[in-house]
C-alpha cells in the first residue's frame, strides 16, 4: 500500500446546469425539514443514495428519521481502528432500537500492521496522514459506487461548515451531498434527541462534545467550542471530509 500521504484523484466534474440545478434545490430545501429533505433525497436518488455516520448526536437523529423514511438506505462508518469502545457499543444499540445495521467499512491495513509500516502511530506525528489514509481514502472506495451521500454536519459547528449547502456538489469526493441538517442547531438537535429517546453517546455526558478517534479526542471545558477537543492543541479542525479540495 503506498503511504503517499495526498494523492489526488480524478473525480467526475458537474456541467453548469447541473450546478445551477443543485442551487436551486439546495435553496428551495431552506425550509424543509430534516425529514422532508431526507424524503425528498430517497424519491429522487434511491438506492444510489447513501450515508456515512461517525454516530455523533446528528448522525444518530438521522438515524432515527432513516428508520421511519426509508430503512433500506445503506449507512457506514468509517472505522479507523481507533475508535471508541462507547463508539461501537452505540452502533449496537442503534441496531436494537431501529433495526438498523450500520456497517463498518474499514481500511486496506489493520492498525497493527499500518503502525509497523509507517515506525509507530502516524497520528502523534502527522494527523492529517492519519485521517487520510484512514478515512478519506476509505469513504473514497465506497461513495465510487454511489451518486449521492449524505452528512449530519451543521453550520453552526464551525467556521469551515459555516456556508454548508443543504444539497451542494462534493468536490473531492465528485457526487452531490445533502446535510439535512445543515441550517439546525446544536440545540435543536439535543432537543429532538432528547423529545423521543434517541441513543447517542455516553461520552458526550463525560464533557466530549465532539467523539473521533481515541487518541485524538478530549474532553473539553464549559464554554469552549465544541469541536475544540479534536486534535486539541494542534491547527487542526477536521479529519478531511469535509473539507473541499481547491
Amino acid at each position: 500500500m503506498s503511504t503517499a500521504p495526498f494523492k489526488r484523484v480524478a473525480v467526475r466534474q458537474p456541467s453548469p446546469e447541473e450546478l445551477e440545478a443543485i442551487r436551486r434545490d439546495s435553496l428551495t430545501l431552506e425550509a424543509a425539514t430534516p425529514e422532508e429533505i431526507l424524503a425528498w433525497a430517497v424519491e429522487k436518488y434511491f438506492p444510489k443514495l447513501t450515508m456515512a455516520t461517525a454516530f455523533g448526536p446528528e448522525g444518530c437523529l438521522i438515524l432515527s428519521m432513516i428508520a421511519k423514511i426509508e430503512p433500506r438506505i445503506y449507512v457506514f462508518n468509517l472505522d479507523t481502528g481507533y475508535q471508541f469502545r462507547e463508539t461501537l457499543e452505540l452502533r449496537d444499540r442503534i441496531a436494537e432500537k431501529y433495526g438498523l445495521e450500520v456497517d463498518l467499512q474499514r481500511p486496506e491495513l489493520s492498525v497493527a500492521q499500518f503502525e509497523a509500516a509507517n515506525s509507530g502511530p502516524i497520528y502523534e506525528r502527522d494527523p492529517d496522514r492519519c485521517c487520510f489514509q484512514r478515512r478519506v481514502v476509505v469513504l473514497r472506495r465506497v461513495l465510487k459506487d454511489f451518486d449521492v451521500w449524505m452528512s449530519a454536519i451543521r453550520r453552526d459547528q464551525n467556521s469551515n461548515r459555516a456556508d454548508t449547502p443543504i444539497v451542494g456538489w462534493d468536490k473531492k469526493f465528485g457526487l452531490l451531498k445533502i446535510s439535512p441538517l445543515a441550517n439546525w442547531t446544536k440545540k435543536d438537535v439535543w432537543s429532538r434527541i432528547t423529545s423521543e429517546g434517541i441513543p447517542y453517546n455516553p461520552l458526550h455526558d463525560r464533557g466530549y462534545l465532539s467523539v473521533g478517534c481515541r487518541p485524538c479526542t478530549v474532553a473539553v471545558m464549559a464554554g469552549e467550542d465544541e469541536r475544540a477537543g479534536r486534535w486539541s492543541g494542534t491547527a487542526k479542525t477536521e479529519c478531511g471530509l469535509h473539507v473541499q479540495d481547491d
